[in-house]
């Protein structure tokens, strides 16, 4: 039998559907069997955490398992049926009792006959069919293949694998549905999906903010002061751009289309923050020109705060 699948997430009955997926998604990313090769302890929790956030996961299950209807494995629970319910409504107290009591035990063959005709009746019936149930799975890629697009290729809980397609501009905890790869279905049921909750990993220097792109880029003293043309990186390779005479440190620039591009065609785009950077080491030169740099003395960049 199945464990009580609020415990296996570690939630409370009272658990918001929010705090159930965030449950789930911190112990998918412990246990999924892509981070512990071999370790078949893992391999098992992650089973069971993924069966129970199947059944939490979905308000309408979560509801029918809280009434009594499904249990834990998500299977219907037989409606109990009680000798009482068979007895006629003048049968009183002492139904059980006197000289009644043999003519109810002659009766018990017609009530098991119900029962098992009832149950029989049910199996046989050709009409009856289930959906699969969805399987979920936890999908960690690289920020450069959710902003392009890829194909990654997961291991299921059974060993086998199943490739992924990653749509571009696919964002941090997006759920992707792979239609019937899930569970198999009952009877002539369709089959369940898959669903792919994907995880994007930070980048050195790009940060996503919806489509756009946010970069900060490094110059030196004299790209800043005399301008330059620079080779910058993008999600598609690197773009020649203009640095403007006089750049200061937080100019902002654009790259028109050079975000994040959807599957529609449509793309975000590409925000170059400066950064002017002196040499690491010290220079004598550019010492000796600041010493005799009288119009640098006058600058105060710090006036605005002295309001």
């Amino acid at each position: 039998m199945a464990s009580d699948p609020y415990e296996t997430l570690g939630v409370k009955k009272t658990a918001s559907q929010d705090e159930i997926r965030k449950a789930y998604r911190k112990l998918a990313k412990k246990l999924h069997p892509d981070l512990n090769p071999g370790d078949r302890k893992a391999e098992d929790q992650f089973k069971a955490v993924t069966a129970a956030y199947d059944l939490l996961g979905d308000e309408d299950k979560r509801a029918r398992f809280d009434r009594g209807e499904i249990d834990a494995s998500g299977n219907e629970r037989p409606q109990q049926r009680y000798y009482r319910d068979f007895q006629g409504a003048d049968a009183g107290a002492s139904a059980y009792g006197g000289g009644r009591a043999y003519e109810d035990f002659a009766d018990m063959t017609d009530l098991f006959g119900d029962i098992f005709s009832s149950r029989a009746n049910a199996r046989a019936s050709s009409g009856f069919r289930m959906r699969g149930a969805d399987a979920r799975y936890a999908l960690a890629v690289e920020f450069l293949e959710a902003v392009n697009g890829a194909t990654r290729r997961i291991t299921l809980p059974d060993g086998t694998t199943l490739d992924v397609t990653i749509p571009p501009g696919t964002e941090d905890g997006q759920v992707l549905r792979l239609r019937g790869k899930g569970g198999e279905g009952i009877g002539e049921g369709p089959a369940g999906d898959a669903l792919i909750a994907v995880e994007v990993r930070p980048h050195p220097y790009f940060t996503r903010k919806g489509d756009d792109i946010e970069v900060e880029l490094p110059i030196t003293l004299a790209e800043a002061v005399l301008g330059a043309r620079l080779d910058v990186p993008t999600p598609t390779g690197p773009v020649r751009m203009s640095v403007p005479k006089g750049s200061n440190t937080g100019t902002r620039l654009r790259l028109k289309g050079k975000g994040v591009t959807r599957a529609t065609g449509k793309a975000g785009d590409e925000y170059v923050t400066l950064k002017v950077v002196l040499p690491d080491q010290p220079d004598a030169e550019l010492e000796e020109f600041v010493r005799r740099w009288s119009e640098g003395k006058s600058q105060n960049p710090r006036a605005f705060m002295e309001r």
